[in-house]
């Protein structure tokens, strides 16, 4: 699974980081890190983070939103 994030979109609002803390993490300036590779046990969490997104910055590598 690869994830991918729309920085221009991101407003680092966390619910991912909250819902799959190892996969996601904010620093200290609200930017947003995916550590990868993304664990088979935390699939589920991370695919549920980008449906709940509040912004849709987040996206599944292959289903990229249009521009």
């Amino acid at each position: 699974m690869e994830i991918g994030v729309r920085p221009e979109l991101c407003e680092a609002n966390g619910v991912c980081a909250g819902l799959a803390p190892a996969v996601f993490e904010l620093d200290e300036d609200e930017q947003l890190h995916i550590h990868r590779p993304i664990p088979d046990e935390s699939v589920e969490r991370v695919t549920k983070a980008v449906q709940l997104c509040p912004k849709g910055a987040l996206f599944i590598a292959g289903n990229e939103p249009e521009i």
